[in-house]
């Protein structure tokens, strides 16, 4: 790969190289892609200065040449002339300061790995490289103990707020080799999103060791396939069992986003119930394919939580909600066949309509609670120190699941910092109390009309579950001792204690 890499140098790209009386780069990034070239120029824009290479020169030509062109806002005064462009990796390499600062923004996977082959013989010890892509946790822990031991450090940073948010200030979740972070903490917090009552605090700020950044990123963006599917149910119930129209929705969203629901993903689905299709002049929401589609990290997620043996349900039935709609033909030939209930809703829209926004919002609430739980126990697995409160505040701006919501949440962890479930917490505790008749009540109305509520439902059945000190696990037990001798404890020993009963024996038959 190497020797390609070599043959996309041209002759008239020479230009762009830095020449030798300048001065070294603060920072490089490889992979010019949209996320990538948004990060560049907010570096740019914030007084950085920045060297880009791409594999395909032309595509760092088009970059370069373009941003003289680029309005006002997205370019910044100054900003072309600190950014440039190589058309080697050797070149590239070579225009960084010491010790140099190395983002990829490629794909994930087997193309990072690639990219670190190539830069290890041009870099020197103590160099730092960051992973910046949407990268698996687990290829990160390799990455960052791999590159430790050949004497490099590595961060795998999450960079969270698509391409809006690269360019006017994502969350960044940094984690791996910590003595990298002095190097890159001035750069990444001054390009972050700012919160705070005067708007000074970064989304930004050093999670853990090793793969602890990316899985931090991974969590929020469960959390994100479960907000999302909470939204989406809420949707369903008020337009297919109540019968409102996409005004009346847009009205119902506008007023819950200045309510303890005001989010930027209530925000958005606000604005798209008022988009018209240009083509038929219909509503466009209307028109669009049943069918959604994952990146994956979502499913990574609960794939964890049950090698952690953690309920992550909620994000856990969003990725399956996903992949249900997938199966668009299949049910559609299914719709043709099955019957359900023949009901329609005949209460008091005003008050489901309030009752739909309690529901969400407690809804919403379990999905964090147990993201922090899965949280707390990757960081037992692995041995990161996570701080939940401050992890608030990297979601708090610049991110997908940015809200009010996460100011609360910021609070609960400063209270306690070892709080063990949010749930838990006072405020929450007296908010879920409060939501919890109109939870039942759309999970049950949602029932008796047959209008699937995955997420609703499992949300309520993990805070029944959690609030309850018994659950029908004993019988469990006794059917796995039975069938497989697997013993059991009891609650009238100590803990730990195993037993096992020959139920054959013992069982009396009537």
């Amino acid at each position: 790969m190497l020797g390609v890499i070599r043959a996309f140098a041209v002759p008239e790209f020479s230009s762009l190289k830095r020449t030798e009386t300048m001065s070294k780069h603060d920072i490089g990034l490889i992979g010019l892609a949209v996320m990538g070239q948004n990060l560049v120029m907010n570096m740019a824009n914030k007084g950085f200065s920045v060297g880009v290479y791409n594999r395909t020169t032309e595509t760092t030509h088009e970059f370069i040449s373009g941003l003289g062109s680029r309005p006002q806002g997205v370019v910044e005064a100054g900003t072309p002339d600190r950014i440039k462009g190589y058309d080697t990796l050797e070149s590239f390499v070579n225009s960084l300061a010491s010790p140099r600062r190395v983002m990829i923004m490629v794909k994930a996977g087997a193309p990072v790995d690639a990219v670190i082959d190539h830069l290890k013989p041009l870099l020197a010890k103590g160099d730092i490289i960051i992973d910046g892509g949407n990268a698996d946790y687990v290829d990160t822990n390799r990455r960052s103990k791999q590159l430790a031991a050949e004497g490099f450090r590595f961060i795998g940073t999450g960079v969270s707020g698509g391409e809006e948010g690269a360019l006017k200030g994502p969350s960044i979740m940094p984690g791996g080799h910590k003595e990298a972070w002095p190097f890159v903490k001035d750069i990444f917090q001054k390009i972050s999103a700012k919160v705070g009552p005067n708007n000074d605090i970064p989304c930004c700020d050093w999670v853990g060791e090793d793969g602890a950044g990316h899985y931090v990123k991974m969590v929020h963006n469960g959390i994100e396939y479960g907000d999302m599917q909470l939204i989406c149910e809420a949707y369903y119930i008020l337009k297919y069992g109540v019968g409102l129209t996409n005004e009346e929705l847009y009205r119902v969203f506008k007023e819950w986003n200045e309510s303890e629901l005001e989010s930027y993903l209530i925000e958005i689905t606000r604005d798209i119930f008022t988009v018209k299709d240009k083509e038929t002049g219909k509503d466009l929401v209307d028109l669009i394919l049943d069918t959604a589609g994952q990146k994956g990290t979502g499913k990574w997620m609960s794939q964890h939580a049950l090698d952690l043996g953690v309920p992550t349900t909620l994000i856990t039935e969003a990725v399956f909600a996903r992949c249900l709609s997938a199966q668009k033909d299949a049910r559609v030939r299914a719709e043709a066949v099955l019957t359900g209930p023949d009901t329609k809703f005949t209460g008091d829209k005003k008050q489901f309509i309030e009752d739909v926004k309690w529901a969400l919002y407690a809804s919403k609430l379990c999905s964090y609670a147990q993201g922090y739980v899965q949280l707390d126990a990757a960081a037992k697995e692995f041995g990161w120190k996570l701080q939940n409160g401050p992890i608030a505040y990297l979601w708090r701006g610049g991110c997908i699941i940015r809200s009010v919501f996460l100011e609360d949440i910021k609070k609960a962890f400063d209270k306690n910092p070892s709080l063990e479930n949010l749930l838990l917490d006072d405020f929450f505790k007296t908010a879920i109390n409060k939501a919890q008749p109109s939870w039942r009540r759309v999970v049950a109305t949602a029932f008796q009309l047959g209008l699937p509520v995955p997420g609703f439902s499992s949300a309520l059945t993990y805070y029944d579950g959690y609030r309850r000190g018994r659950l029908p696990a004993n019988l469990l037990q006794a059917q796995r001792d039975y069938f497989g001798a697997h013993t059991y404890e009891r609650t009238d020993k100590p803990r730990g204690e195993k037993f096992q009963t020959d139920w054959i024996r013992e069982r009396k038959l009537s």
